[in-house]
């Protein structure tokens, strides 16, 4: 199965170890392609479940939480090649995957050695599903607002709260919780706990794209100090790296949706007729399908210079996160769009490959921060003093 464009795989921003990757992907998509299709009728919660224990099986969740060699991070070059290829053939397996790693991310990353062994293995090999929980109902973006308490009685943290649009929510069996513990005000008061899911009540969410999505109420959860991820009110710091981190991939997932749309978008032109000649020849045709290869390159490039400067060790790598994150999905949008109009009326039928993708791709301006945060971080390191 043809996924890649190896002309930017070419390029010396990935190494031949990607390139493998890239052949190993393609190859494992094409003994499952009909993944989609076998479990179409499954509810995306327990589809979740199924395809953590796959993913688990044949290896793929150790590239989500394994670090890379001499770093305490996975190699972001592969993650995003392994979510634009999951993209490419599913949504959820893609959804699954990218959940997984922002789960375990605040222990693997931050967690003692104790905690690491306690619950990494297990979620390497999906027997144990996590979710990251940052959001709330009243604070929007705005971690710094975050309302949830961790009050310290003794040996012991008390959570009062709820969060709110948690991936994996409603299937997690432990959730990576950001809570205020009063060390300072906004974000200087913020700590990360491992939460074990019986302890919390979790109420799933319907969403335009179907998926494991939930609110979380933690009032009455009391936790043992051994809970505490990392240092007590750094919370807000691991929380950014985080993100900043993983709104790279979430460029890669668009542009795997995309690739398959516009594959599809060409086959359909080929076979079309109109007005006496196939679609793919209508003046129209031709400027969609132009602007969603410039759209495919461009994205691609600037996803793949930002996993680049992390893995390299690039310092001050945030606006050109941005920048990937805010281009490849804004775009994507236009272009599923597009995709969608070139079908015409088949586009619009419940269940077809691009009224799929139109739900899908939706959410993508959203996760790991809006296009609107985005902007603000791409223009606040343009106003910095010139050093």
């Amino acid at each position: 199965m043809k996924v890649f464009d190896r002309s930017i795989l070419a390029l010396p921003l990935f190494e031949d170890r990607h390139r493998a990757l890239a052949d190993k992907l393609e190859s494992w998509l094409a003994e499952h392609k009909e993944l989609p299709h076998k479990y179409a009728a499954v509810n995306p919660s327990e589809r979740g479940r199924l395809y953590l224990r796959l993913l688990g099986a044949t290896g793929w969740l150790s590239y989500a939480i394994d670090a890379a060699p001499g770093r305490n991070r996975p190699d972001l070059r592969s993650l995003c090649l392994i979510r634009e290829a999951f993209a490419y053939l599913d949504d959820l397996l893609d959804f699954a995957f990218a959940i997984q790693g922002l789960g375990a991310a605040p222990v693997a990353w931050f967690g003692s050695d104790r905690q690491r062994a306690e619950l990494l293995p297990r979620m390497r090999e999906g027997e144990v599903i996590g979710s990251l929980a940052l959001s709330e109902p009243d604070c929007g973006s705005n971690l710094g607002e975050l309302t949830l308490k961790a009050e310290k009685c003794s040996k012991e943290y008390v959570l009062s709260g709820s969060k709110t649009w948690v991936s994996h929510g409603n299937i997690a069996d432990w959730h990576a919780v950001l809570a205020r513990t009063g060390e300072g005000p906004g974000g200087l008061g913020l700590s990360f706990f491992m939460v074990p899911a019986p302890s919390v009540t979790a109420t799933g969410i319907e969403l335009l794209a179907p998926r494991a999505f939930a609110s979380v109420s933690f009032d009455g959860c009391t936790l043992p100090g051994e809970a505490l991820v990392g240092q007590s009110g750094s919370g807000f710091q691991y929380a950014l790296e985080i993100l900043n981190f993983y709104r790279v991939t979430v460029g890669s997932a668009a542009i795997g949706f995309c690739r398959r749309g516009v594959q599809a978008a060409l086959e359909w032109c080929r076979n079309r007729r109109v007005a006496g000649s196939s679609l793919i020849q209508k003046q129209l045709t031709i400027d969609k399908l132009a602007q969603m290869a410039v759209y495919l390159d461009s994205a691609s490039l600037l996803v793949a210079r930002s996993a680049w400067e992390f893995d390299t060790g690039v310092k001050d790598v945030v606006a050109h996160a941005s920048m990937a994150k805010l281009h490849a999905t804004e775009g994507a949008a236009q272009v599923i769009d597009d995709v969608v109009q070139l079908f015409g009326a088949a586009g619009l039928v419940a269940g077809s490959l691009p009224e799929q993708l139109y739900r899908q791709i939706r959410s993508l301006r959203i996760y790991e921060g809006t296009s609107e945060i985005q902007k603000m971080v791409i223009a606040g390191v343009m106003n910095r003093p010139a050093a």
